[in-house]
């Protein structure tokens, strides 16, 4: 069976860019039974509140929500069930190193298929305060303003 080429985005996390700084990006498999895998194909599933935990040499995902196979029956699993993310274990004790320091962690930005398979872009984020998302705001509605007294100006 010929494997589909290119990268097809599942679900992305938006309020992650709202709620934090994103430091660093790394890409990691999950571990999915099949029925799970069919209902992301349908696009059922949810990062709003999720996030990662590393733990034992190994990163789990709590808080996604894959709504279960509406045809499956006895093979639906648990809809927020944690999940195990795979990476190298040279990653995931950087990882754990940089979660254990003061304000980092670790949360899901997107879920995307790539060559068939279902990976992970886990983020390793700071969070803002009130202040940073006040000045964000204020720097995107300044940017919406010029764009649109641009495109006045030169029609």
């Amino acid at each position: 069976m010929a494997e589909k080429s290119g990268i097809k985005i599942a679900a992305q996390n938006r309020k992650a860019y709202h709620d934090y700084f994103v430091e660093d990006k790394y890409e990691a498999g999950i571990e999915l039974f099949g029925t799970e895998v069919k209902s992301i194909r349908a696009g059922t599933l949810n990062l709003k509140d999720s996030y990662c935990i590393a733990k034992n040499g190994e990163i789990y995902l709590h808080g996604m929500h894959i709504s279960p196979y509406e045809h499956g029956n006895i093979f639906n699993k648990d809809p927020v069930r944690p999940r195990r993310l795979l990476m190298h274990k040279r990653e995931i004790n950087r990882l754990q190193a940089y979660v254990q320091q003061d304000g980092m962690a670790l949360v899901p930005l997107s879920v995307y298929f790539k060559n068939a398979r279902v990976k992970v872009e886990v983020g390793l984020c700071k969070g803002k305060k009130n202040y940073d998302k006040r000045e964000a705001t204020a720097k995107r509605e300044a940017k919406r303003d010029i764009d649109r007294a641009m495109k006045t100006y030169n029609r």
